[in-house]
């Protein structure tokens, strides 16, 4: 989403004549759109903002501002850690950067952090998205009203609001019209999009029948979804739409009930299997990827035995798994924290499972012909960079006529996170 967000930044600069440069140190106005998922992303904020003071010592000081979830977060906080910052903008109020940058004086430092959504995306839709991407991302939710005990997202995205649906259509129409081939549909709870007009409710599963019809367009994902939003007619997509990609990242956190509960996901391990036994029912060759925390607070040896046990039912094909971070103000950091060795240890454990199944699903593919999607050239490679239907990186030697385009790749070699192969000529002769 912050990608997707800068995108929309440069867009909307550009009405004040200001572009991207390609040399840092050329920069009249220096921005950083910041994640505070973790604590590590705020301190590597300052670090930037050292790097920057020292690189324009010489030279004449830019605006430095500092967009996104850690501006939003720590705001006054973060001027008086760092003088040199002189705005801090939060990600509901990138509507009103212009004005800002053209009033701005280096006299006055600026803070504004207020929730506008709307009116964010009301200005945001009125200016072009530019992305010529082949594979673009598309916000069409933002903010969060589940208030899970341990994140921070409510508290910096605000609460949960839906794009117009229509708005979104002609968007994504707009990103094709651009080159785009792949849209990737984003939201903190992106299922919970809930959009009402005049006309009808929409939800992200009419979103992805009506994609669908858009005739350039060759592949449709979501991303992040909560499983307490998983709904049968979303589930369908998978049985009836022809562009929705296989494959569904729906984090989990744990695998035990009691976490769950403390973690306030409200749903348990049961909802979670019963989801993805329906799934598998609608269309067997979708594959799952998830997301998982532990040492949380309160959690024990069977808590993270029960986390274990389901990994390994599921066996995910590609996972992201963290240590516990308290976050300022949400309830977790009130509690009781498990002690760090013990939680790096049990990191090392799960993460050498979830490397297992996703290595084994890799391996499974040597040897097959897949369909990629090209997206582009590897820098100064001959070598070309495009990614599966389970969003696997693919990697192979190519030519600039296959951006853009599906072909079939053999592969030939593997390691976890990358497939190697060749293009599969005679297939690719029979697809045509």
């Amino acid at each position: 989403m912050n990608e997707y967000d800068t995108n929309r930044i440069y867009d909307t600069v550009k009405d004040i004549g200001y572009h991207k440069t390609g040399n840092h140190l050329d920069a009249d106005c220096y921005l950083l759109n910041t994640c505070h998922i973790r604590d590590k992303s705020k301190e590597k904020v300052f670090d930037e903002v050292g790097r920057v003071r020292k690189n324009y010592k010489d030279k004449k000081k830019p605006i430095l501002i500092i967009a996104g979830c850690v501006a939003q977060a720590e705001s006054s906080e973060m001027i008086k850690r760092e003088p040199y910052i002189d705005i801090i903008i939060g990600p509901q109020s990138y509507h009103k950067i212009n004005k800002i940058i053209e009033n701005f004086n280096f006299q006055k430092k600026v803070e504004l952090t207020e929730f506008d959504t709307e009116g964010k995306f009301n200005y945001l839709d009125k200016i072009k998205n530019n992305e010529s991407k082949v594979s673009s991302f598309l916000t069409i939710q933002e903010g969060c009203d589940k208030f899970c005990s341990f994140c921070v997202v409510p508290y910096t995205r605000g609460p949960e609001y839906s794009r117009p649906f229509k708005r979104i259509i002609e968007e994504a129409e707009n990103l094709v019209k651009n080159g785009t081939k792949e849209i990737i549909l984003l939201g903190q709870n992106v299922n919970a999009y809930s959009f009402k007009d005049k006309e009808r409710s929409y939800k992200l599963s009419d979103l992805i029948l009506e994609l669908d019809k858009i005739k350039e367009l060759n592949r449709i994902r979501y991303t992040t979804s909560h499983p307490k939003d998983m709904t049968d007619d979303l589930i369908n997509c998978y049985s009836i739409s022809k562009k929705l990609m296989p494959f569904i990242h729906l984090p989990i956190q744990s695998g035990s009930d009691k976490i769950l509960k403390l973690m306030n996901r409200n749903h348990k391990v049961e909802k979670y299997l019963e989801i993805y036994k329906t799934v598998k029912q609608k269309n067997h060759n979708v594959e799952f990827s998830s997301d998982f925390i532990v040492g949380h607070p309160g959690e024990i040896d069977r808590d993270f035995e029960d986390t274990m046990n389901l990994v390994k039912e599921i066996k995910f094909i590609n996972s992201y798994s963290f240590i516990y971070s308290p976050r300022p103000g949400t309830p977790a950091s009130k509690l009781e924290a498990v002690d760090k060795e013990v939680a790096k240890e049990r990191l090392i454990n799960i993460q050498k499972v979830l490397e297992s199944h996703q290595i084994d699903k890799n391996k499974s593919l040597i040897g097959t012909s897949i369909e990629v999607l090209v997206e582009n050239k590897l820098k100064n490679q001959t070598r070309y960079f495009g990614r599966n239907t389970f969003f696997n990186s693919v990697i192979f030697e190519g030519e600039n006529k296959h951006i853009g385009k599906l072909i079939h790749v053999k592969i030939e070699k593997i390691n976890r996170n990358t497939l190697f192969g060749k293009i599969d000529e005679k297939k690719n002769m029979r697809a045509a």
